[in-house]
């Protein structure tokens, strides 16, 4: 009778065990599958400086602001429009970059213009 009762209650542990292995399985399963489909963030930023370089033709020098929001993600990248010398006169300028949750870039707009050497007198932006 022992026997039988460690029997089934092996048994019932075993079932309880399998019944659980499968959802453990697919919950881990869909959040890679999510994962998957987001890059990394690192991979946004190289994304969005490359994609800004091709349609603007003006090289990114560096991002001063990176977020992500419920739409994809959201940049303020510097780039330096006009080379003067010396180059602490130089153009520079912010542009406000959209891209979707893949990495694509869905809008941009410049949203200042400023000398390389100048303090931002609005302190910051």
């Amino acid at each position: 009778m022992s026997n039988a009762k460690n029997t089934s209650h092996s048994q019932g542990s075993r079932e309880s065990q399998d019944s659980q292995e499968p959802q453990e399985t697919e919950n881990t399963t869909d959040r890679h599958a999510a994962d998957d489909d987001r890059p990394a963030p690192m991979e946004v930023l190289r994304q969005a400086r490359a994609q800004l370089a091709e349609l603007t033709g003006l090289a990114p020098e560096s991002v001063s602001s990176f977020e992500q929001t419920a739409d994809g993600w959201a940049l303020e990248v510097e780039v330096l429009e006009l080379v003067r010398v010396p180059d602490t006169m130089s153009l520079m300028a912010s542009y406000q970059v959209e891209l979707d949750p893949q990495g694509q870039l869905t809008g941009y707009r410049r949203v200042r213009r400023y000398e390389r050497g100048r303090a931002d007198p609005r302190g910051g932006r």
